[in-house]
């Protein structure tokens, strides 16, 4: 539509992902300049953030009640081979983070736990039962507290009901999710606006001084993640497009990860994601069910937090971890990172579950954690970014192989 004004004009013409680059410099160069300034438009990335929070659950429960109300027989859901990528990728994800502790050992210097005031699980019944709870959890309650493992089910369930309903309320349901859909797009319009602000105020706030001491622990962890990334991921993309990966893999980093670094939320980042999927043309009925769940299970940057604090904590007591019981540890590190959304403190609670293996004291282990509080401003960005922008490039994997498999493309 035209716009008479010419500086909307010229925003317009320029892509999401560039204005959102243009932000992230302006965020960066006006908390160097002037710090309080950049602490005042935190606000922006507050606000942006929390509408993010605010539709996505409605989003995900519309969007996949629709998906299953108007769903034909014949047309496949295609979720089981994307599940099946999720748990490869986080498990890969665990022993790589092993092997990287083995090659780089990490003595850490622990600290006080009195900002940490969040029980960990006592172990990894615990974290299953959380999320078998969640999944039968009331539905408004679900939504309000975004829940996902919650709002698939009543979203499957009330969808699954909904296809013996008449046509005009089969459309209303579409017409509804239409709806939300065009929401999410006004939102997702404004992340320049956020991003700006969350990176002012991140910078003018914390600054990167305090994570010096432990520089030596954020490149294991960072650059375990890269790997997956960059190597990993591409590899089992591969395997199932049978084609260059690299061109999937970055859009996926560039249009989902970025999003997703800086909001630090995968539940903030699923209409982004959703947006994406549908710019890939992929299967409306797949992507609307294996997105919201990639941000409950897809967790490899989780297990890697996990393995490489674990690990970090057992070098730093002393403690040999010889080879099967590394093994049993990447095995620990996946199924809890798959729970991980349904424990307050996501992955870095779990560490005290991890670190048990190796007969490490809670005390200690809690010490480590608060290790992770003090670079989760680095930590937590760049596991959200791998976490969230894989659920995406696994889900159009998945797709594109099917669509190739029936000779499609």
């Amino acid at each position: 539509m035209a716009n008479g004004n010419p500086v909307i004009g010229v925003f317009q013409r320029v892509s999401l992902v560039k204005q959102i680059v243009i932000g992230l410099v302006l965020g960066i160069l006006l908390a160097w300049l002037w710090p309080a300034g950049g602490l005042a438009v935190g606000l922006l990335g507050n606000l942006f953030v929390g509408a993010l929070k605010a539709v996505a659950p409605v989003l995900v429960f519309v969007l996949v009640i629709s998906a299953i109300a108007q769903h034909q027989q014949g047309n496949e859901a295609y979720i089981k081979p994307i599940i099946v990528l999720y748990i490869i990728g986080t498990f890969l994800a665990a022993l790589s983070a092993v092997a990287a502790s083995f090659m780089f050992p990490t003595n850490i210097v622990l600290v006080q736990t009195d900002a940490v005031d969040l029980a960990p699980p006592s172990g990894i019944i615990e974290v299953l039962k959380t999320l078998l709870m969640n999944l039968v959890a009331n539905p408004v309650n679900a939504i309000a507290n975004a829940n996902y493992i919650g709002i698939l089910a009543w979203a499957l369930v009330i969808g699954a009901a909904l296809r013996y309903a008449s046509e005009q309320t089969r459309l209303v349901v579409a017409d509804l999710a239409d709806a939300i859909s065009t929401v999410v797009k006004w939102v997702i319009s404004f992340a320049p606006l956020g991003i700006f602000g969350l990176v002012a105020s991140t910078i003018a706030e914390t600054g990167f001084h305090a994570l010096a001491s432990y520089a030596r622990l954020l490149v294991v962890l960072v650059g375990c993640m890269l790997f997956i990334a960059l190597v990993v991921n591409p590899i089992i993309v591969w395997w199932k497009i049978r084609s260059n990966p690299y061109p999937l893999v970055f859009t996926c980093l560039r249009e989902s990860g970025v999003t997703a670094f800086f909001t630090r939320s995968s539940a903030a980042n699923i209409p982004v994601n959703m947006a994406l999927a549908k710019k890939l043309n992929l299967h409306e009925d797949t992507y609307s069910i294996s997105i919201p769940l990639g941000a409950t299970i897809n967790m490899a940057g989780a297990a890697i937090t996990i393995t490489v604090l674990a690990l970090a904590a057992a070098h730093t007591e002393g403690i040999v971890v010889d080879f099967w019981m590394a093994m049993l540890l990447s095995l620990v590190a996946t199924i809890s990172a798959c729970g991980a959304s349904g424990v307050a403190g996501g992955s870095l609670l779990l560490i005290p579950l991890a670190c048990s293996l190796f007969g490490i004291s809670n005390d200690v282990a809690m010490q480590v954690v608060a290790v992770g509080f003090i670079i989760g401003v680095v930590q937590d960005s760049c596991e959200t970014a791998l976490n969230s922008s894989t659920d995406v490039l696994f889900t159009a994997a998945a797709d594109i192989g099917r669509q190739r498999q029936e000779g499609n493309l």
